[in-house]
């Protein structure tokens, strides 16, 4: 897929080595997953959850729809645990001046801590791509930085992007190959468990 004619001339040093090791890429899906984690997706899969569009401009395939459905399977199971979290705290008691009273259930106590802000504090790309390197995501995501030159530029290149990418995007796999109690599984282990939300 490269024209016959080149628009402009070629970068030199513009070249990033990623990870080709399997073997390196299943003990890291070892430490996302649990032991023996990396038989719950089949190769083909392992590969494209980590691999940004970026990297060989996309001919390989690469995982933007598999983030898209891990972010909503972690974003819900998120939700489900503060509303859990804070059905102790119901709503404050409010009141308008013309004595009207807001309806009531206890079933609806919990709603008070699931907020946009909440869970903005607990899934921020900075919090999901320092777990996503605790667990070594930043050692095999496959992806082209920015500047190659300036290797000291990769957390301005998009690196927290493309790690916390990646663990939403083996989340989603997850969800795919084995369904979702297990990908609920997984978010709750190793995902929101470690992020401070039980």
């Amino acid at each position: 897929m490269m024209a016959p004619i080149r628009s402009k001339p070629p970068v030199e040093d513009n070249d990033f080595a990623v990870n080709e090791d399997p073997e390196r890429l299943d003990k890291v899906y070892d430490r996302v997953l649990g032991k023996g984690g990396y038989s719950m997706l089949t190769e083909e899969v392992r590969w494209l959850a980590v691999t940004h569009k970026s990297f060989d401009h996309g001919r390989r395939g690469f995982n933007d729809r598999l983030i898209y459905l891990g972010k909503r399977i972690v974003e819900l199971h998120t939700s489900l645990s503060l509303y859990h979290a804070s059905s102790a705290t119901p709503f404050p008691d409010t009141r308008d001046h013309h004595g009207r009273q807001p309806f009531r259930h206890p079933a609806l106590d919990g709603l008070a801590g699931v907020s946009a802000e909440n869970k903005y504090q607990i899934l921020n790309t900075a919090r999901t791509a320092q777990l996503a390197e605790k667990y070594g995501l930043d050692t095999v995501v496959r992806w082209k930085p920015r500047s190659v030159r300036n290797m000291r530029s990769l957390e301005s290149s998009g690196l927290p992007r493309v790690t916390s990418g990646a663990l939403y995007a083996i989340v989603g796999a997850i969800a795919l190959q084995r369904g979702g109690e297990v990908a609920e599984d997984v978010v709750r282990e190793r995902i929101l468990r470690p992020l401070g939300l039980q």
